[in-house]
């Protein structure tokens, strides 16, 4: 914790030495400069608190669907694909849109289900 301080202190330094060396005129580049690195270095340790509480939580339970990222994204992409498909083929249009998404859904879901039989069974 102290060399994050000393990192800190010795970043806040330069920012005041470049300061005084350039003038007031640059003065909100340098303040710039100085946050942007403040803010990469609390993405920095965001990131890496997240990331162990995250190994932690996936150490105490297991992983959710793999195949849940499919199937919200099919749903995510319905909405414009519908505007499109009833906009240039109208209700045809629609229907073959919304065919196509419970089709990769339903595949998805069946996919997922497969292979955790065949784990059961010993064969995966």
């Amino acid at each position: 914790m102290d060399l994050r301080k000393d990192d800190l202190a010795r970043d806040l330094d330069a920012a005041l030495q470049t300061r005084k060396e350039l003038g007031k005129e640059y003065e909100n580049e340098v303040v710039d400069s100085f946050l942007a690195r403040i803010d990469s270095r609390l993405d920095a340790r965001v990131e890496q608190r997240v990331a162990e509480r995250l190994g932690e939580a996936g150490a105490e339970r297991p992983r959710g669907n793999p195949h849940t990222k499919i199937q919200v994204l099919s749903l995510v992409m319905g909405i414009p694909l519908s505007g499109v498909a009833a906009g240039t083929a109208g209700l045809a249009g629609l229907v073959v849109c919304w065919a196509g998404i419970v089709g990769i859904n339903l595949s998805s879901a069946l996919a997922g289900r497969g292979r955790g039989q065949q784990r059961r069974d010993g064969w995966g």
